[in-house]
């Protein structure tokens, strides 16, 4: 398995895992992704389905992840997802569940690692990569990343104690939880940083990328990325995606659909990967808050970025953002794999007007019967009304983000244009957000 760049019209070479996975950007400033996604059938979803009631979920994502990647021995691939996935980081054997909100709507549980935050499902997982990768070539790593509030923290716990990498953070200043900003700062250690910037989390995310877009820089400090422009941050997203369905479902033909939370369109496009690989998902439902630059692209075709003072501060915080990084890998999949339209769109388009319009093109006509997206957005009233509501249905109290998730899904049940079930995918533990909880119940 190889890896391309979305906007390499050069015919670069294709990469390794390995070199992809501490190279982070494409020096052309493209994403990396897979020369092709590899297909499951249903004899491997079966094995999957024994795998993991027999062995576990790192059994599981050794067994997904081996698919993509080549040059790291089964063996060791193995070890390393033992040592991301345990108990004792995650609270029980299972690593993931689900649980019943009634109305078609399961919860799937993500949040129950180092940081109560979705992001420690992959970020555990880099950590132990990074660490096994640079021993091997005995290197050492600078990790320049951006946050919107959960990937710092879940970024900082995981590289503790990993002695070839030091981390910078960027953060946007006062958007964060006082939760989540404990978190971070409260971190003693001289390999992390935390910066904080006046601005929202695209300002943080647009010098990240311009630091990896300096080339001799990045070589000359080994600068690499744990945001979700890391391809392996994608890949072991989709292992969950994996899991739930399993979950889910009792045979190996079963649909289901997942409704995600989104911000930066990296959740999302796991599932998004997952459903080209053969998993059987129905639908993908795209749920955003009042920064609904995705949801409006969905509905109109038109992908409009927003400015700072056009990031609404919301009570869901860290999806403000307004510049989707992982949205180019769909795109790049949406338009044939066409590196050209890609440098078009991203590189030209957005950088000179702002936005692009894919509006009754063939490609933006397909979108739901080809790619299964659906989408919708939630307001700070509908996360109250969500929360209360959830809490007093089925005794379960959600965090502002999945309440977005749950808001939207129903209204998508109610109108049919999914049928269930959804599984909602958890952003965080309620406790991260405590002052919209209190305001809701």
């Amino acid at each position: 398995m190889k890896y391309i760049s979305t906007r390499d019209t050069d015919g670069a070479t294709p990469l390794p895992f390995c070199d992809i996975l501490l190279a982070g950007l494409a020096p052309d400033g493209g994403l990396y992704l897979p020369e092709h996604y590899p297909q499951v059938a249903a004899a491997t979803l079966a094995s999957w389905r024994a795998l993991l009631a027999d062995e576990g979920y790192a059994a599981l994502a050794a067994a997904v992840l081996g698919l993509y990647v080549d040059d790291i021995p089964a063996e060791d691939l193995r070890g390393i997802c033992e040592r991301a996935y345990t108990a004792e980081k995650f609270g029980t054997d299972a690593i993931v569940g689900l649980t019943d909100l009634g109305g078609g709507v399961r919860l799937g549980h993500l949040s129950n690692g180092p940081t109560a935050a979705f992001k420690d499902m992959a970020m555990q997982l880099l950590g132990e990569l990074f660490e096994y990768e640079l021993e091997r070539r005995d290197q050492t790593l600078t990790i320049v990343g951006a946050t919107s509030g959960d990937t710092g923290s879940a970024a900082e716990y995981a590289m503790l104690g990993k002695d070839r990498v030091r981390v910078f953070m960027l953060t946007p200043a006062g958007r964060m939880s006082p939760f989540q900003q404990a978190q971070m700062f409260s971190i003693h250690d001289p390999a992390i940083t935390n910066i904080a910037l006046d601005g929202v989390f695209d300002d943080c995310q647009d010098l990240v990328k311009e630091v990896n877009a300096d080339l001799a820089f990045k070589a000359e400090h080994s600068i690499g990325a744990v945001n979700s422009i890391n391809w392996a941050r994608l890949v072991a997203q989709v292992v969950y995606y994996v899991a739930l369905w399993l979950h889910a479902t009792e045979r190996d033909d079963q649909r289901v659909t997942f409704a995600v939370p989104s911000g930066n369109f990296g959740n999302i496009c796991a599932g998004h990967i997952a459903r080209e690989m053969g998993l059987p998902i129905d639908a993908l439902v795209l749920a955003t808050n009042e920064n609904n630059v995705l949801a409006e692209f969905f509905d109109t075709g038109i992908y409009r970025v927003r400015g700072s003072a056009e990031t609404h501060e919301t009570s869901s915080p860290s999806m403000d953002i307004s510049k989707a990084s992982n949205f180019e890998r769909f795109v790049f999949d949406l338009l044939g794999r066409d590196p050209w339209a890609i440098r078009r769109l991203f590189a030209r388009d957005l950088g000179r007007d702002g936005l692009f319009i894919l509006t009754g093109t063939p490609e933006f006509e397909s979108v739901r019967d080809r790619f299964g997206f659906v989408a919708g957005s939630s307001t700070h009233a509908d996360r109250l009304a969500t929360i209360k509501a959830e809490s007093e249905r089925s005794g379960h109290v959600v965090d502002p983000h999945t309440a977005d998730g749950v808001k939207v899904a129903r209204d998508l049940l109610a109108a049919a244009e999914v049928t269930e079930p959804v599984i909602v995918l958890e952003t965080a533990l309620p406790v991260k957000f405590s002052a919209t909880i209190v305001e809701a119940l």
